[in-house]
């Protein structure tokens, strides 16, 4: 018992006394200052240009990304188109003469180089 015990006592400011309606449960009411959250005018200006900047960028990777898919799927109807037509001749070819059905074919290549 000869070792003697510290006993700190709590701030002086957090300490103020009971309160008068009893509910000490509740924090202390603070002074109402509607600026305080406020960020200056250059804060929110660079703020926006960032969000701007990510944004443009989103929409690049996106327009991209929808190019390529489109440039796919193109790939994939003339690949069919192209088909389907050597299919037509291949039938043809077997009803008709062969050389008849080639110039058949270069008269439609004519028609469409003309239609488009």
């Amino acid at each position: 018992m000869s070792e003697a015990v510290e006993f700190e006592a709590p701030a002086a400011s957090a300490v103020k006394g009971m309160k008068k309606n009893g509910k000490q449960w509740h924090d202390n009411k603070t002074a109402f200052r509607p600026r305080a959250n406020q960020t200056s005018y250059e804060k929110r200006a660079a703020a926006d240009k960032a969000l701007a900047a990510v944004k443009a960028k989103e929409k690049e990777m996106k327009d991209e990304k929808a190019a390529d898919k489109q440039r796919r799927v193109d790939a994939i109807k003339t690949k069919r188109a192209a088909k389907e037509e050597r299919e037509r001749f291949a039938k043809m070819e077997e009803k008709m003469h062969k050389k008849r059905v080639e110039r058949l074919k270069r008269r439609e290549k004519r028609n469409k180089m003309l239609k488009s």
